[in-house]
C-alpha cells in the first residue's frame, strides 16, 4: 500500500537551500521539491546539464521562476562547489541548508575493481560531500545558524557483494558527518545525515537488475521500496528547526538500522 503524498506546511518559509545532484527523479529531485513546498528558495545543481536545465523548467512551471533557480556543479571540482554556493547566495542571499545528494554507485567484487573504480565513487560520494560539507560550513559558522544534510546509506552500516567502494564511502559520510558536527556545534550549526536502504525511481530502475531489485526489495519491512519523497521528508525534518537538538546523527529512512 503505497502512501498519501504528505501536504508541505512551511516549515522551512524564508530558507535559501542548495540541493546536489538534484536534475533526476530520485532523492536529490525529491529534496529539492519538498523544501520549495515548505516555503524555501531553491538553488538546483547537478553535473548534467541538459538534465539540469529541464528540471528547473519543470520546478519553474509548478513554482514560479522566483523561488528556485539552478546552477552546474561536478562535486569533484573545488571551484564548481565554490560556484554553486556563490551562485545560491546571489541569487537568494546566505544559505541556511545545504543537502549534499551527489553520490557514485556501481556493482563489482572488490576482486575486479579497479583504482579508478574505487576512487571514482570515492571521489564523487564521499569527497563531494566533504567538499560541499566544508563550503558550507565555511559560509555558515561565521553566521551563526544553518543545518547541513548529507545523504548517506544503509551500506554505510551493513555489508552486500560489490558494493565494497560505495559502503566504504558512504560509512565515510557517517563519520565525516559526525565529526563535522562537533566542529560547528559551537558555532551554531547542525549537521546530520539520512541513511536511505532502497528508494525507487527510474535511473535505479534502468541501472539496476530486476534480480536484484526484487532482492532488496525483500529486504525491506513494508515489502516495497520508498518513494524518494519519503526520504525527502526526512531531510526536511533535519532541515527544519523540529530538529533543533539533533546533531552529528544519521538517521535510517528504512527498517535497516543494524
Amino acid at each position: 500500500m503505497r502512501p498519501s503524498y504528505v501536504p508541505g506546511h512551511g516549515l522551512l518559509r524564508g530558507r535559501v537551500a542548495v540541493v546536489t545532484a538534484a536534475a533526476g527523479t530520485g532523492i536529490g529531485g525529491a529534496c529539492a521539491r519538498r523544501l520549495l513546498e515548505e516555503g524555501a528558495r531553491v538553488l538546483i545543481s547537478d553535473a548534467h546539464e541538459r538534465r539540469l536545465a529541464e528540471a528547473l523548467a519543470a520546478l519553474e512551471k509548478e513554482f514560479g521562476p522566483g523561488p528556485v533557480a539552478a546552477a552546474p556543479c561536478d562535486v569533484t571540482r573545488e571551484d564548481q562547489v565554490q560556484g554553486m554556493f556563490a551562485a545560491a547566495e546571489d541569487r537568494f542571499g546566505p544559505v541556511d541548508v545545504a543537502v549534499n545528494n551527489a553520490g557514485l554507485g556501481g556493482t563489482v567484487n572488490l576482486v575486479d575493481m579497479t583504482d579508478e573504480q574505487w576512487s571514482r565513487v570515492l571521489d564523487v560520494t564521499l569527497n563531494g560531500t566533504m567538499r560541499c560539507t566544508r563550503a558550507a560550513l565555511a559560509r555558515m559558522q561565521p553566521r551563526g545558524r544553518g543545518v547541513v544534510v548529507n545523504n548517506a546509506s544503509v551500506l554505510g552500516w551493513r555489508a552486500q557483494e560489490g558494493q565494497a567502494h560505495y559502503a566504504a564511502a558512504k560509512a565515510g559520510v557517517m563519520a565525516l558527518t559526525r565529526c563535522a558536527a562537533l566542529e560547528a556545534a559551537p558555532y551554531g550549526v547542525r549537521v546530520n545525515a539520512v541513511a536511505p536502504s532502497l528508494a525507487m525511481h527510474p535511473h535505479l530502475v534502468k541501472a539496476t537488475s530486476a534480480g536484484t531489485l526484487a532482492e532488496l526489495t525483500a529486504r525491506e519491512a513494508f515489502g516495497r521500496a520508498a518513494e524518494p519523497w519519503e526520504v525527502a521528508n526526512v531531510v526536511v525534518f533535519l532541515a527544519s528547526d523540529y530538529s533543533s537538538y539533533m546533531t552529528g546523527e544519521t538517521v535510517s529512512v528504512s527498517g535497516q538500522h543494524p
